[in-house]
């Protein structure tokens, strides 16, 4: 395998192995602090009736501060199925909800990128207490991940450079 070859197949996995982008400015950031392990994926099920797990679950601790993970509007905070829940709607159609979060943020409020909106709860199963946190945009459900800033990919040479002299 040549240098060009490895180099495709390399970049290749990157690509396909990287959530795939769902805002195109980059203003969103995880929404647990320090930056939370993702205990469980997005799982998009192939028809909308099958069952998925349309959100991703991270790690966080009963009480921890939750943050609205880029601008928007707060048009949700209350219990869907007895569980705290809150949405923030975005530019662009987008929608990212939170759960189970206690809102700390009343309906109607404009948050920006980090803005404190809740508190983490248990009674996620089960990885409670963990954040289930979704992202839709109009009906079709996206992995949020796929919002996130990403380091940009640098290339490195794959065989040290000879020595000038």
């Amino acid at each position: 395998m040549g240098p060009i070859t490895t180099i495709s197949a390399v970049l290749s996995t990157m690509f396909l192995a990287a959530p795939s982008p769902v805002a195109s400015d980059g203003d969103f950031d995880w929404p647990l602090q320090p930056r939370p392990s993702v205990v469980r994926p997005f799982d998009n099920p192939e028809h909308d009736w099958l069952p998925g797990h349309r959100g991703v679950d991270l790690a966080g601790s009963d009480g921890q501060t939750v943050l609205a993970a880029g601008d928007g509007v707060v048009v949700f905070a209350g219990s869907v199925a007895d569980k705290p829940v809150i949405s923030i709607d975005h530019p662009g159609g987008l929608r990212t909800t939170y759960e189970p979060v206690s809102p700390a943020i009343p309906l109607g409020r404009r948050v920006t990128r980090g803005t404190p909106i809740g508190t983490l709860r248990p009674g996620h199963p089960p990885c409670s207490p963990c954040l289930h946190w979704g992202a839709r945009r109009d009906r079709e459900y996206l992995d949020p991940l796929g919002l996130l800033r990403h380091t940009p990919v640098r290339l490195k040479p794959l065989t040290p450079e000879p020595p000038h002299g």
